[in-house]
């Protein structure tokens, strides 16, 4: 005898087919959930290994900034320094020159000629004076001209004064002090540069 099944097959298959379908989506998204998970924790956890080395590098930079604030106020100090030093070896080098100066000075006025001023801008000198004619003056020019620490005499200034009618001129000269030392050294070194391109 021939047997029928009167139960709802398919019905009970689609029942099937959408129960796997719906494990099938539960298990893919249990996996996208998974993924996106290790995911967003992988991201987190390089971006917080980014915010160390840059928190790493950023400690490193200010302490190099210190550094070098540190190594240009060390530069500021040593110039300042220097500065000092330049100016110490000047003054040193330079008070022999004063005294020669005023000893060439007084070698230099001839008689009849006397000094009211005396004024010097680094090697500029000069000398305000009266004297009893233009030829003293003229004297006084020639005899700077020929000494060893003043040279280059320049008449500013020479005015006869009526007023007291006593026969002096007014003048006022500027010459230029030198060192017969620095002159010498470079003679001697001119003269062996020549030897030598001989």
């Amino acid at each position: 005898m021939a047997r029928i099944n009167l139960l709802p097959w398919r019905e009970s298959l689609r029942k099937k087919r959408q129960r796997d379908f719906g494990v099938s989506i539960a298990i893919a998204l249990l996996a996208v959930g998974a993924g996106a998970a290790g995911t967003h924790f992988f991201i987190e956890d390089m971006i917080q290994y980014q915010n160390k080395r840059n928190s790493l590098l950023n400690t490193e930079i200010s302490a190099m900034d210190r550094k070098i604030k540190s190594i240009e106020a060390l530069e500021k100090t040593k110039a300042k320094l220097l500065a000092r030093m330049d100016v110490i070896q000047q003054l040193q080098g330079s008070r022999p020159q004063v005294v020669h100066l005023f000893d060439e000075v007084v070698k230099t006025i001839p008689d009849g000629t006397h000094l009211v001023k005396l004024t010097q801008l680094g090697a500029e000198v000069t000398l305000t004076g009266e004297a009893q004619s233009n030829a003293r003056v003229s004297s006084y020019m020639r005899n700077i001209e020929a000494s060893k620490w003043l040279n280059k005499p320049n008449l500013q200034v020479i005015t006869n004064k009526n007023d007291k009618n006593d026969g002096m001129s007014s003048f006022i000269l500027v010459a230029q002090q030198v060192s017969p030392v620095k002159d010498s050294a470079d003679t001697e070194s001119g003269k062996s540069g020549i030897q030598a391109g001989q």
